[in-house]
């Protein structure tokens, strides 16, 4: 799967700006490139840590235009960090969703490589997955950075508040389940996918 692929591949080299590696229809972003991308997602430079808040709610109207669309809501918390060791900027994702015939909330999270990709339609993405073959998404931005763009072939998810081995599911793509559009909103809307309190208290601050 192409997405899981995106969540594996890891880039030595990102150092040369004017120089990006080419693996089939991905391509690895320059420094400068990557550089604009985490500006663009973070609204601002990240510094040393960072946060980016998506969120929507599927009214009636558009459900009614997409029967076989599976979730009714979801949200979508990128961060970044930095980390003074290795001199890279971390970026990892927590998912947060309801389903539409379904009770309960529920959610993923994993890390995001620390390359930005372009596929061959010039669009500039993070490539993020679950450990242990636990699938992954893949997070653009609309052109206006107003939205981030979420496609997936399967991620696995977990129920709130349930030991894991009775939790585990996947959410995997459907026809109308493969690609998601999330506006971006305050940080604080996504502080339920947050259980770390020093780390959500530096969300909210963010």
């Amino acid at each position: 799967m192409k997405l899981v692929i995106l969540a594996a591949l890891t880039f030595a080299a990102l150092t040369s700006v004017g120089r990006a590696e080419e693996v089939g229809d991905i391509r690895e972003a320059s420094k400068v490139e990557a550089e604009t991308f985490n500006t663009r997602m973070y609204a601002n430079p990240p510094g040393d840590k960072a946060y980016a808040c998506f969120v929507r709610r599927y009214d009636a109207d558009h459900l009614a235009r997409h029967p076989k669309q599976k979730v009714a809501a979801m949200k979508l918390l990128v961060s970044a960090e930095f980390d003074k060791e290795d001199k890279e900027l971390h970026h990892s994702f927590r998912l947060g969703f309801r389903y539409r015939h379904r009770s309960g909330d529920f959610d993923s999270s994993g890390s995001c490589n620390h390359a930005v990709f372009t596929k061959s339609s010039d669009e500039v993405r993070l490539g993020c997955g679950v450990d242990c073959d636990g699938g992954g998404i893949g997070v653009a931005l609309s052109k206006d950075d107003k939205s981030a763009i979420v496609r997936l072939e399967r991620v696995r998810v977990w129920q709130n508040n349930k030991p894991d081995d009775d939790a585990e599911h996947s959410l995997t793509a459907g026809a109308d389940d493969k690609i998601f559009r999330l506006d971006r909103a305050d940080n604080r809307e996504c502080a339920s996918l947050v259980t770390d309190r020093k780390e959500l208290a530096a969300l909210r601050h963010k």
